[in-house]
């Protein structure tokens, strides 16, 4: 998405219409969003350039004019008046000097300009193209104030190039070593008091800049007289500009290195307009938290040995039209009903086409402004915290698109993407790699980590695309692409980042999770940083990983007819092969169940009763599985239809008004039981990560298409699972079990009546008898319902 700079809008003569004129103006000033109003047009003398309160016509103290005193010069003037100049404080404002105090304003458009100080009042003389000087016999530079004439009209300003730099030396050494942990605190916009003065100071990382000007709805998008200064060698640029509050719109106008200039949106903006509008808003926090209790006990259990149950969620399309506010009086009560321990958010970041589902970002520190503020997104994660459920965020640190407006290029050059183009271009996505390398857009990227934990409460950052950002072949011909320094493909660069982001994350949020989608064998995914591999690399320091083998082959058998399964058996028992090579999670995600992948019931083979008995036995074989279990929405009462971002979930299959909803019911209730049973059996989670955890009773009874194994907790307490995934019923089915348990019960049938099945009767409680089998010393027998998982545990 790009959008078009147009004329500026014109301003009114004076306060009540500048008021006026800036409600009709395009909010964003590009005309991206909407188109601005035409207004006849005025004499340059009749506009006004900034908002200011008004103060009377007639001054207390008689105006004296000032000295004259050496103008702006030449060189100075040139660049101020075309956005290129690096150090305007050194020329603006008030200075010492042989006589006095030499005060010099930039006020494009304005017919007079006087100094305010105390008694004083004197004014400056008019040098020409908004440029306006005068020398005062003062020792000292005093506090003053500008009174600035447009028009007839008269508003009393502070003057921005009185004050001194609002980053300190700490601020601006760490971001010089790109190891300012906390950067959204010293870039960006943010409300504050100099000497004594309100405003908001502006800061922006733009090295290849020749200058920088800050516009907005307070200056009617002209940033001429809002010239930023550079900040040394660290490519900071900083302006305190007095009277800004919250809620003003502004951007940044960059005079690229070729002297062309570009409008863009803030990089550590932490609120946005809604698109398709593209401006940043200066923001103030006032939420007040309520989560204590939950950040208190968050670290209390490691959280590969407790239950992690994901219910995987689009906002947007959850409840369409529902905002942030309303989402937290529904979302809570919905999956805390359901059992579910997390919910995982897809992006919320802010992004220009929704149709990318948050996965190209522009706003990286803005909540998306679709659904309301970033306060309203802060009261949904403390609801959701309030109910005992944890927050997990896709975070997107892979890639960028390449709107004008935004990161691309940012100050004329790649900035934020690799100067190579070919490390630059996502060869699928048509987007722009972060250049992972430079140390600046590291610490861009490590903070943002810290900024969503620290300031919005998240409890885990699921990490999108960490395949295509360790190696340098990712979807790349040969010809396309430059080994490593050691001739290899892997990005040493993006491992670096990698580890620095997890450490930096888990060191400084206890209790938060990383997880990684990384599709590959990579090895030491959630290994320790400090711990080296067979490779040679230190692990990337992940919590836990998307096990996306397991899931591509589980579903491939699930897609079989049943009587092809024998031949295809192997996919279901090959994951425990590398099971504890990583810590997993199981993802039945958004990515399979769109674009022509077909829902996860509509993946099933059969009719339609055997279509949802599969998904049935799935579900009970998946939640049995060592692994932590995410589900996407929708398909926790098989949805047949594909997920639309459109439309969201077909909550109308649950109406009882409609004939087969006692069907869909049934589903949902059994994810709801699945999710109580898994919670209360710690077998199920305990040893997630220990293979002592797990035993194969039948992994080998390929001909009767069933899958039988234990899992066990910590004190050795099992739980038995039975898949049995042929269409008929199997009588008197013997299964080995240890001679140590006299008797076993049943705690879950996905056969059963109440979800939809067909009720085939089981005993309540099987003895073992001492025939051995299985290569165990006893064993039960039982009736298997056709395509169903049965639980049993020690009675």
């Amino acid at each position: 998405m790009t959008s078009k700079k147009p004329a500026p809008s014109k301003p009114a003569q004076d306060t009540e219409n500048v008021e006026a004129a800036e409600s009709t103006q395009s909010t964003d000033g590009t005309g991206g969003a909407r188109a601005a109003k035409k207004k006849p047009r005025r004499s340059k003398a009749a506009r006004p350039k900034v908002r200011e309160p008004r103060v009377p016509a007639q001054p207390a103290a008689p105006v004296r004019e000032a000295a004259v005193s050496p103008a702006v010069d030449a060189g100075d003037r040139e660049r101020l008046l075309h956005g290129t100049h690096h150090d305007p404080h050194s020329v603006l404002g008030a200075h010492p000097v042989p006589g006095g105090v030499a005060f010099r304003a930039f006020r494009p458009y304005a017919q007079a300009v006087t100094v305010v100080s105390g008694e004083l009042r004197a004014e400056l003389h008019d040098d020409g193209d908004g440029f306006f000087s005068g020398l005062l016999p003062l020792a000292e530079v005093p506090a003053y104030r500008l009174l600035v004439t447009y028009d007839g009209t008269v508003h009393e300003t502070e003057d921005a190039y009185r004050f001194l730099p609002t980053l300190g030396e700490l601020d601006l050494h760490l971001i010089g070593e790109g190891r300012h942990e906390q950067l959204w605190r010293a870039l960006g916009a943010h409300v504050t008091s100099r000497q004594g003065v309100a405003g908001t100071r502006f800061a922006v990382w733009a090295p290849n800049a020749r200058g920088v000007r800050v516009t907005g709805g307070f200056n009617f998008w002209d940033g001429t007289g809002f010239p930023m200064r550079s900040l040394g060698a660290t490519g900071i640029w900083e302006l305190f500009v007095p009277g800004i509050g919250e809620g003003e719109l502004y951007k940044f106008e960059i005079t690229r290195p070729d002297g062309s200039r570009t409008l863009r949106a803030d990089p550590l903006a932490r609120r946005t307009e809604a698109p398709p509008a593209t401006s940043s808003i200066v923001h103030v926090s006032h939420h007040e938290w309520g989560d204590e209790r939950w950040l208190a006990h968050r670290a209390d259990t490691p959280l590969h040995e407790a239950p992690f149950s994901v219910y995987e969620v689009h906002l947007a399309s959850w409840r369409p039209g529902l905002t942030y506010r309303q989402l937290a009086e529904q979302l809570p009560a919905y999956v805390s009903e359901m059992g579910f321990t997390h919910v995982e958010l897809m992006p919320v970041a802010e992004h220009p086409f929704g149709g990318s589902w948050g996965y190209q970002v522009t706003g990286c520190y803005a909540p998306t402004a679709r659904l309301g503020t970033p306060d309203d997104f802060k009261y949904l994660v403390d609801k959701l915290h309030q109910a005992g459920i944890g927050v997990l965020m896709d975070w997107v640190p892979a890639h960028f698109p390449r709107d004008e407006w935004a990161l691309a290029e940012f100050d004329g050059r790649p900035l934020y993407e690799h100067h190579d183009p070919l490390r630059a271009a996502h060869p699928d996505w048509g987007t722009l790699e972060f250049d992972f390398g430079r140390r600046e857009v590291r610490n861009f990227l490590v903070a943002n980590a810290v900024y969503w934990c620290e300031e919005f409460h998240i409890d885990g950052l699921r990490v999108d695309a960490v395949a295509s950002m360790l190696y340098l072949d990712y979807s790349r011909e040969p010809g396309r692409w430059t080994p490593n320094e050691h001739g290899g493909r892997e990005n040493l660069d993006a491992v670096a980042f990698l580890q620095e982001m997890n450490a930096t994350v888990y060191r400084r949020c206890p209790g938060v999770v990383t997880i990684a989608e990384e599709s590959t064998a990579w090895d030491g995914v959630t290994r320790p940083t400090h711990h080296k591999g067979p490779s040679g690399f230190g692990g990337l320091g992940f919590g836990l990983k998307w096990n996306m083998g397991w899931m591509h082959d589980s579903l491939q058998y699930m897609g079989h007819d049943p009587v092809h399964r024998k031949y295809h058996h192997h996919e279901m028992t090959f994951s425990m092969v590398y099971a504890y090579s990583e810590n997993y999670v199981l993802p039945i995600s958004h990515d399979e169940v769109v674009h022509g992948k077909r829902s996860l019931v509509s993946k099933m083979p059969g009719d339609w009763w055997q279509q949802r008995a599969n998904h049935r036995a799935y579900l009970g074989f998946m939640w049995a599985h060592p692994g932590k279990q995410l589900l996407f929405m929708g398909q926790e009462f098989a949805q047949g239809a594909e997920w639309s971002e459109a439309h969201g979930p077909d909550w109308w299959l649950l109406d009882p008004s409609y004939g087969a909803a006692a069907e869909h019911q049934g589903v949902r209730d059994l994810v709801r039981d699945l999710n109580a049973l898994y919670r209360a059996t710690p077998a199920l989670w305990q040893r997630d990560t220990d293979p002592a955890g797990f035993e194969w009773v039948a992994g080998d009874a390929a001909d009767d298409n069933v899958f039988a194994f234990l899992r066990r907790d910590a004190d050795g307490t099992p739980l038995l699972a039975v898949s049995h995934m042929a269409p008929v019923v199997r009588h008197e089915y013997r299964i080995g079990v240890p001679e140590d348990v006299p008797a076993w019960v049943e705690v879950l049938n996905t056969d059963a009546a109440r979800y939809g099945g067909g009720g085939v009767p089981c005993p309540d409680v099987v003895k073992p008898d001492p025939l051995p089998w299985h290569g165990r010393p006893a064993s039960i027998r039982l009736t298997l319902p056709p395509l169903t998982t049965v639980w049993l545990r020690p009675a």
